[in-house]
């Protein structure tokens, strides 16, 4: 079964996301996920600056 989660601060920098969620274990993450075709780039950080620089800096591969 796939986890719940639902997302609050969520901002866009390009075509990367990045969103603010509770765990299962009521902890704070940080994900980031790409929305372009063909990309597959996601992450679970655990602070809000690193979720961002890596939306940043992410590059699609063509």
């Amino acid at each position: 079964m796939p986890a719940y989660r639902r997302f609050r601060d969520v901002r866009r920098f390009g075509p990367v996301t990045v969103g603010t969620y509770h765990d299962g274990r009521g902890r704070t993450r940080h994900t980031t996920a790409c929305s372009a075709p063909g990309c597959g780039f996601s992450a679970d950080y655990v602070d809000r600056p690193a979720a961002e620089l890596a939306a940043r800096t992410h590059r699609c591969n063509p």
